[in-house]
């Protein structure tokens, strides 16, 4: 899986959860909600130290990824983030890989 994350995004999340370089971010599949491909789930985050990353990026000093305990959400997906400015919160595609 390929996580890809822009300038907005990035600084958004730095802002938001006062990230400093070298600290990191886990997004993961979780129970209520709706994505684009998954009904019933939704994409959550936090603050986390890196571990068994199946996908993850550095931008800014910062590592975003997504752990081997979600596989089964992110299966044949791929995770852009982008920043929506008038929701001021991240934006989130699954496009399949």
């Amino acid at each position: 899986m390929q996580i890809t994350v822009t300038d907005a995004a990035s600084h958004w999340f730095q802002e938001e959860l006062a990230l400093k370089p070298g600290e990191a971010v886990r997004f993961f599949g979780k129970v209520y909600g709706q994505t684009a491909v998954h009904d019933g789930f939704s994409l959550g985050m936090e603050r986390a130290e890196v571990s068994q990353p199946i996908g993850q990026v550095e931008k800014d000093g910062i590592t975003y990824f997504a752990s081997d305990s979600d596989a089964w959400f992110f299966a044949d997906y791929d995770l852009a983030i982008d920043y929506d400015a008038q929701l001021d919160e991240p934006k989130y595609a699954l496009p399949k890989h």
